[in-house]
């Protein structure tokens, strides 16, 4: 039984797998690519034209995989907890994940959080930027760009785990960009 079990289970793998690489890999934005133009709603169902903020103020864009779930809480505390730390660089932040409006809204209002989170419910903007899924494909990743006020990539930081350092990497490009 468990014999069948665990090759089931590598079964599912090789098929996820496959999957993966006939839907090919999408291209991942790299430092000095320039972001993509996208309108999205925010937790208060407003437009979000990024090209609104484009030639205004630096920004750190994070993809994250799902409101209200621990690491994400957690990332999301953090931007917070130094939220003041990017006003004061005049970055604008924003975090994007697939839930929905009433989602972002009800994460937003529950830890307090003082910037934007935009409702990719059909993940576009999440393949124009090229983020990968983590864990086999399954789970969306967690990618934060930092971008420079003409849409310039600046930095790009990957880690599914470390939710919490993608705070301190924004924030220590960002330093380095105002000297």
């Amino acid at each position: 039984m468990l014999k069948k079990l665990f090759l089931g289970l590598l079964l599912i793998i090789f098929i996820v797998l496959m999957i993966n690489n006939i839907m090919g890999q999408p291209n991942e934005l790299k430092v000095g690519d320039t972001i993509p133009e996208f309108t999205l709603k925010d937790q208060n169902n407003n437009d979000f034209d990024i090209d609104k903020y484009l030639g205004k103020k630096p920004m750190v864009i994070y993809f994250y995989p799902k409101d209200d779930t621990p690491g994400c809480t957690k990332e999301a505390c953090a931007f917070r907890d130094e939220f003041e730390v990017f006003t004061d660089l005049n970055v604008e932040v924003i975090g994007i994940s697939a839930d929905n409006v009433a989602s972002h809204k009800k994460f937003a209002e529950k830890y307090r959080l003082p910037f934007t989170l935009l409702a990719d419910t059909k993940n576009k903007v999440r393949k124009l930027f090229g983020v990968p899924n983590s864990l086999l494909g399954l789970i969306p990743g967690r990618v934060t760009y930092v971008i420079n006020k003409n849409g310039i990539i600046v930095h790009v930081f990957s880690s599914q785990f470390g939710a919490e350092k993608h705070i301190t990497e924004s924030l220590s490009i960002l330093k380095t960009m105002k000297k």
